[in-house]
C-alpha cells in the first residue's frame, strides 16, 4: 500500500476523522510532501518540511495566537517560487492567489464571511521592493494579519458621511518574490531561499487539471485531521530548540505543534528544519548601520579614540566597504554622525597632540558592539567598561538585515 492509500485509509465514507487518523498523521503528511516534491525543487530537505507543516497549519487557524508567513525568495526569476505557491494552491483552504491587486479586493477577501482565506502572493517584491509604488494599505493589511483579532482601518465614503470601518486582518499568507523583504515580514516569516534547479534535478511539469484530484484529497485529508486535533493544538506548548528565541518561536510554535502531534519523524524534522532555516535567514546583507558597526569595531582595534577624519578615512579603506561611494559620495562627518545617533553614540572632543579635534570614543561604542554584533574573538572589545552599561550586557540581539536590494542612505 502506498504512503498516499495509508494516509487515506484512516478516513471513512463521510470524510470524517476517526481516532485512527490521529494515530496515522505521520503517514499523511509523507503524502503531502511527496505530493509537492513532484513539483518543487526545494533547496533541503528542511526547506520541505517547513512548507508541509505550514500547509497544514492554514486548516487550523483557529488554533493559534499567531500565524507565521512562509516566504519564497530568491535572487533570480525561474527559481521555482511561483510554482510553490501554485501547488500550495491545491492544499490549503480558501486560496486566494493575488498578484497586483487592489487594496479593496484584498480587504474583502480576507474580511469575508465564507471564511478565512489563506492568501498566496506572487511577485511580493512590487509591493515591498524598491519599484513599489502605492501599496501602502496592503503593507499595512500583510504586517498586521499575523495575529489573532488583528484588524486593518479603513475610511469609507457613504454619500456625504465618512465613516470608520475596522475589518479583519488575520489569515494565513503565502509569499513569493525576487531579492528580500522589510524586517517587519522576514521576522514574522518561515523564509525559503529557493534557488534554479542544477541539472542533476527534476520535477514533473505540474497541470492543475491532472493533479487537482490529487491535490484535493490531500487537503480534505489535512483539514479533517487538523480539525480532530484543534482542541490540542490550542493548548499546545512545543519545546523550542534553544537557538530558536523572541519572534523566531512565535513562528514556528504551530509548526512544531502539528509535528510533535503527528509522531514519527517529524518531531525531529521539524526542529531541524526551525535550527537551519532561522540560521538561514540570519545570513542575509546586514543593515547598512550594522555594517557600520562591524567595520568601526574592526577599524578602532585597540585604540582608545579616533578623529572623525581618521575614521572615515579607515573606513573608505576597507576593502569592499560601502563607505567610499554611498550614492554617489563618500561617507562623511554628518552620514557618520547620523548613523550612530540611532546607537546612542555621539562625537565627542578628541585631543590629538595640542589640537583638539570631534571624533569618537571606542568605549561609547561597547555596548552598541555588544547588543547589534556576534561576540568578538577579542572579549576586551566587549567587557571591562567604564562609565558605560555595557557590563550589564549579558545577550546579544539577532542581527536584523535590509532587503538585498534596499537602497543605501
Amino acid at each position: 500500500m502506498s504512503t498516499l492509500d495509508r494516509a487515506f485509509s484512516a478516513l471513512d465514507a463521510e470524510g470524517t476523522a476517526p481516532v485512527l487518523m490521529v494515530k496515522r498523521s505521520g503517514p499523511l503528511l509523507d503524502a503531502v510532501e511527496k505530493f509537492l516534491r513532484q513539483f518543487v525543487a526545494y533547496p533541503s530537505d528542511q526547506a520541505a518540511a517547513a512548507h508541509v507543516l505550514w500547509i497544514a497549519h492554514t486548516h487550523a487557524m483557529e488554533a493559534w495566537e499567531s500565524t507565521p508567513r512562509i516566504a519564497f525568495l530568491s535572487k533570480e526569476p525561474g527559481s521555482g517560487k511561483s510554482r510553490a505557491l501554485e501547488v500550495s494552491e491545491l492544499l490549503v483552504p480558501n486560496p486566494v492567489e493575488a498578484i497586483n491587486v487592489t487594496p479593496a479586493y484584498l480587504f474583502r477577501k480576507v474580511g469575508s464571511e465564507d471564511g478565512r482565506p489563506t492568501i498566496l502572493y506572487d511577485e511580493i517584491d512590487t509591493v515591498f521592493g524598491p519599484k513599489a509604488k502605492e501599496n501602502e494599505e496592503i503593507r499595512g493589511l500583510l504586517n498586521a494579519g499575523h495575529r489573532r483579532h488583528a484588524t486593518a482601518g479603513r475610511c469609507v465614503v457613504r454619500g456625504k458621511t465618512v465613516e470608520t470601518e475596522e475589518i479583519p486582518a488575520y489569515c494565513a499568507v503565502a509569499l513569493a518574490g525576487l531579492g528580500s523583504l522589510p524586517d517587519t515580514i522576514l521576522t514574522r516569516s518561515v523564509i525559503v531561499r529557493m534557488r534554479r534547479r542544477a541539472p542533476s534535478e527534476t520535477v514533473m511539469p505540474f497541470r492543475r487539471r491532472l493533479h487537482v484530484d490529487e491535490g484535493t484529497q490531500l487537503r480534505e485529508a489535512l483539514a479533517a485531521w487538523m480539525h480532530s486535533i484543534e482542541p490540542e493544538l490550542r493548548d499546545a506548548w512545543p519545546d523550542m530548540p534553544e537557538s530558536v528565541q523572541d519572534r523566531d518561536a512565535d513562528v514556528w510554535e504551530p509548526l512544531l505543534a502539528i509535528a510533535d502531534r503527528a509522531g514519527g519523524e517529524w518531531p525531529a524534522r521539524a526542529r531541524v528544519a526551525a535550527v537551519s532555516l532561522v540560521a538561514d535567514s540570519k545570513e542575509s546583507t546586514p543593515s547598512l548601520g550594522v555594517r557600520l558597526l562591524m567595520d568601526l569595531r574592526q577599524i578602532f582595534g585597540s585604540v582608545d579614540s579616533l578623529t572623525t577624519d581618521e575614521i572615515i578615512r579607515r573606513l573608505c579603506a576597507l576593502p569592499e566597504s560601502p563607505w567610499g561611494d554611498l550614492r554617489g559620495k563618500p561617507i562623511d562627518a554628518r552620514g557618520l554622525a547620523n548613523q550612530l545617533k540611532g546607537y546612542g553614540v555621539h562625537s565627542k572632543t578628541i585631543r590629538e597632540g595640542s589640537k583638539t579635534l570631534k571624533g569618537y570614543a571606542r568605549a561609547d561604542l561597547y555596548d552598541a558592539w555588544a547588543r547589534y554584533l556576534p561576540p568578538s574573538p577579542d572579549k576586551s572589545e566587549t567587557c571591562e567598561t567604564s562609565g558605560t552599561d555595557a557590563d550589564r550586557v549579558s545577550d546579544v540581539t539577532d542581527v536584523t538585515q535590509f532587503p538585498d536590494d534596499a537602497e543605501v542612505f
